[in-house]
């Protein structure tokens, strides 16, 4: 899974943690049902927020539940067991919503897979490689391009903004805006944010879902470009930050502007009950931002003497040697000086991760496991059950509340 918008399940709530999944499996039956198995790989977290605004607008009362494996004009149906949920049923989003989300994912996996063939990446510079990938890549878009039709979207606006990037990075230079490099990001998202309004039968949602899309885009290519900027310049690779001369606290700035843009937009657009979609983008968005500049973590605050990364400070850093191994005073095996496990590799080629993202799903670790080691960038990442440093959350008064220090309630939001 990839995305921005990572919400830790325990902040949600059982109400809206029942939500978002029903969205996350939604797409992935979605995408599953058109396209088949492996189409599967290509779901991401930002993808699900098309989804989850389409039904934000048009309401649970836009379909009916089904049984088990048939599909229906939109709403809900009862999914079959899946390895993922520990062989449970679920009810899941279906219709256009979830069909529009299948459809972007598609596309955008398509552009991605272009892209990691043109820079070589991993396996991928070898041709018998790269020839398998063209096609899958071609498949791929194809088949976002059908179902993007299917539900009245012309997905040639999204192809369009990803044949544009390439020429506007080549261009870009010191003094270049850094919101030139994410204009086409920024078009594309837009677009698909909009759409979701037609489908709803809310066309006067619109214009403020396309603002909202539009300053969504540019915070994924922002957080994106502020998250790899440091393996960038290792590496020798572009990068937009870099390149332009942006520096991290203009891009903050952005950031934030951002921010507070995509919770204007919201306040204008009309929901039939819009509690998921308002955390999604006003609340967790902004916890992306911060973890992407190191400013808070899941636990939600840094205490003032502690740094957010690094060894423990204050009364809980280490005092003395722990260990009589020479060169390694606190005991790490794998040569840590501050503990835990050794540095991990260098990421996995996109081949390689997919097989490790298949291997995951099929062991249960993406859902059941605290802790499991990301397919492709090989970082710890967090189960969707596994526990969290949420601190002891008890809210009793909503499910989100923003009446303590860790939840953030809607009835009290003034945002």
């Amino acid at each position: 899974m990839f995305g921005i918008v990572r919400p830790c399940v325990h902040r949600l709530g059982e109400g809206l943690k029942a939500e978002w999944m029903a969205h996350l499996c939604g797409l992935c039956l979605a995408l599953r049902g058109d396209h088949g198995q492996f189409a599967r790989i290509v779901t991401n977290y930002d993808g699900l927020l098309i989804s989850v605004l389409t039904e934000a607008q048009a309401g649970r009362g836009a379909g009916v539940t089904v049984t088990a494996g048939r599909k229906g004009s939109g709403g809900r149906r009862t999914a079959g067991p899946c390895p993922l949920r520990g062989m449970r049923t679920a009810s899941v989003a279906q219709g256009e919503g979830a069909r529009l989300a299948a459809a972007v994912s598609l596309v955008l996996a398509s552009a991605k897979l272009r892209d990691h063939i043109a820079d070589g990446d991993g396996l991928l510079a070898r041709r018998p490689m790269a020839a398998a990938a063209r096609r899958v890549a071609a498949n791929w878009g194809g088949a976002g391009a059908r179902t993007g039709a299917g539900v009245g979207f012309d997905t040639a606006v999204l192809v369009d903004a990803v044949d544009r990037q390439p020429g506007i990075e080549t261009l870009a230079g010191p003094g270049t805006p850094v919101l030139t490099v994410t204009e086409p990001t920024e078009t594309a998202t837009a677009a698909a944010f909009a759409h979701t309004a037609h489908l709803a039968g809310r066309p006067a949602n619109a214009a403020p879902l396309a603002e909202a899309g539009r300053l969504f885009g540019r915070l994924a290519h922002l957080l994106d470009a502020v998250e790899d900027q440091a393996a960038d310049a290792a590496a020798g690779a572009w990068n937009p930050l870099t390149a332009t001369g942006t520096s991290r606290t203009e891009a903050r700035r952005l950031a934030d502007d951002a921010l507070r843009g995509i919770r204007l937009a919201l306040r204008e657009t009309e929901f039939s009950d819009g509690r998921l979609a308002h955390l999604l983008l006003a609340h967790e968005l902004r916890r992306s931002v911060d973890r992407a500049f190191g400013t808070e973590s899941c636990g939600h605050t840094v205490d003032a003497g502690q740094a957010a990364f690094g060894p423990p400070q204050g009364p809980y850093a280490p005092q003395g040697p722990q260990s009589p191994m020479p060169g390694n005073p606190y005991g790490d095996p794998g040569g840590n000086p501050f503990g835990g496990e050794p540095p991990r590799p260098d990421k996995r080629g996109f081949w390689a991760g997919c097989a490790a993202a298949l291997g995951l799903c099929c062991t249960c670790r993406v859902c059941c496991a605290d802790e499991f080691e990301g397919p492709w960038s090989r970082k710890k990442r967090e189960g969707w059950c596994g526990d969290c440093d949420c601190g002891d959350c008890d809210c009793s008064c909503c499910e989100i509340c923003n009446c303590c220090n860790c939840c953030e309630c809607l009835s009290c939001c003034d945002c």
